[in-house]
């Protein structure tokens, strides 16, 4: 190879990073919305009426679901019948948003009429309730109204429970309209009952069926769940002193978050202790949200004030308790200067993960990029970095806040005259809508270069004479010669 053709190969070595020599790459890229999965989130009814004000605030919804309203019987050899087009309609609604849904099953929700025209119905399917040996029992809740406790003796019932889950994960689990399940038991599925007698086996599983049900779940469930904080309590579960169950992958809600008396130091602590007695460390596998608190009219309405409530502002609780959503649904409804679309979006981004690009290089066969979350939680499912159609192998899945991961891209990733990516990398997830983006932070630019706006031409042909070397007259973008990179 001759000298002439020689420095063009390391001319195009340089433009396009051929394999060998690692070039760094100007990368900019700014997130600038509510990531999936992330944020603030309002009740499906509410999101549908404040779309036009809030829908760019947002990135999820809620939604309560009735088994009985997807379930229409039992075949002889014990197969459960469904027709699932209620939730379809409901998650093609919330998805017609551009949202993703967090949903949870229920039995019992007091006072409401939830499932027909009588407050307090359960959700148990109608072919259980007409069992002969099931039974219900009832109870006026103080203020909460009317309720009918499923009947937790029923050897169906306990079986339904198991399968129901089963057949949910095998149709949805790989559903990208849905983000997240809260599962449970009790008053909305929240780990408690009150203003009755609490009869474990009968109006709440028994501590053995709860153990059964959630080593269950943890096989067939692969959406990320999450169960009340509630569940701390001996009175109800053996969560906090059975190691199986908490080895378990699973996240926590809490439905009163941010109320005057949550943090310890405070009145009592309760919801504190709870979080610590469910386990520390447990969102660096699972996810944590919840609903903040109604304990006063007013909680929800003022939790995003900048200035903070009862001490506390909701980006340090984010933080603290690393919150990837958290429902907020009367918040819009305040008279604050601070009850906005803008401070809501706000609140929304100061949730869940939030990747950031510190280092891009390429060779010209592959691109490394280093990739830091500066968010407040992981990431809870699978997302890749891509070029074109080609994923890296490494998932930002379960990467913690401020940690750094590594990822190599099997593609060449080509570079501008400027030394800027021409085509830049996205991060692709099989698990967010297909209009849903997960941006990333990047503020790279490239250093170390010289600018060469004119050279003096070589006689005796269309060359450049470039620190006594002769480089093609066409050539455009960056060069390496003589060990030095030049901008032309």
């Amino acid at each position: 190879m001759n000298k002439l053709l020689m420095l063009s190969v390391a001319c195009l070595c340089s433009l396009h990073g051929t394999a060998g020599e690692w070039t760094d790459v100007a990368l900019k890229s700014k997130v600038t919305h509510v990531q999936p999965m992330t944020g603030l989130v309002l009740w499906t009814d509410l999101a549908r009426r404040r779309y036009d004000t809030y829908g760019q605030s947002h990135a999820l919804e809620f939604s309560y679901v009735a088994p009985c309203k997807v379930v229409t019987g039992c075949a002889d050899d014990g197969t459960i019948l469904y027709d699932w087009s209620y939730l379809d309609e409901m998650l093609d609604d919330i998805k017609g948003r551009n949202h993703q849904a967090v949903l949870r099953f229920f039995y019992e929700y007091p006072g409401e009429k939830m499932v027909d025209d009588n407050p307090g119905t359960t959700a148990v399917p109608a072919y259980i309730k007409a069992l002969p040996d099931y039974h219900e029992t009832y109870k006026n809740v103080n203020d909460d109204g009317e309720c009918y406790y499923a009947d937790w003796s029923n050897a169906e019932l306990k079986r339904f429970t198991k399968q129901f889950y089963t057949d949910f994960a095998a149709r949805y689990g790989g559903d990208s309209r849905i983000a997240f399940v809260e599962v449970g038991f009790g008053h909305w599925s929240e780990y408690h009952i009150y203003g009755t007698d609490l009869q474990l086996g009968k109006n709440f599983p028994s501590r053995e069926y709860q153990k059964e049900f959630f080593l269950h779940l943890s096989e067939v469930m692969p959406i990320p769940w999450a169960i009340s904080i509630d569940a701390a309590s001996s009175k109800y579960t053996d969560f906090v002193k059975d190691e199986n169950l908490k080895s378990l992958s699973f996240g926590l809600f809490d439905d009163s978050f941010m109320h005057k008396n949550h943090e310890i130091g405070s009145q009592d602590g309760y919801n504190e202790e709870c979080w610590n007695d469910m386990g520390m460390d447990r969102w660096q596998t699972g996810v944590c949200g919840g609903e903040i608190s109604y304990y006063t009219s007013s909680d929800q309405k003022n939790f995003t004030n900048p200035a903070g409530m009862y001490g506390h502002t909701w980006e340090e609780q984010a933080a603290k308790y690393h919150i990837s959503f958290m429902i907020a649904n009367d918040n819009p409804g305040g008279k604050n200067t601070y009850n906005n679309p803008t401070r809501f979006k706000e609140c929304s981004m100061a949730s869940g993960y939030r990747f950031e690009v510190t280092k891009c290089q390429t060779d010209g066969n592959e691109t490394k990029l280093v990739v830091v979350n500066k968010g407040v939680a992981p990431f809870y499912r699978d997302a890749y970095f891509s070029i074109g159609n080609v994923r890296a192998s490494q998932t930002l899945r379960g990467l913690l806040p401020g940690d750094q991961l590594e990822v190599t891209i099997p593609a060449p990733l080509e570079k501008g005259s400027d030394g800027s990516a021409i085509q830049q990398p996205v991060i692709v997830s099989d698990y967010i809508l297909d209009t849903q983006k997960i941006e990333y932070d990047s503020e790279l630019t490239v250093t170390g270069l010289e600018t060469v706006k004119s050279l003096p031409s070589a006689a005796g042909g269309p060359y450049y004479n470039l620190h006594g070397q002769k480089v093609p007259a066409n050539t455009k973008g960056v060069l390496v010669v003589g060990g030095k990179k030049v901008v032309k």
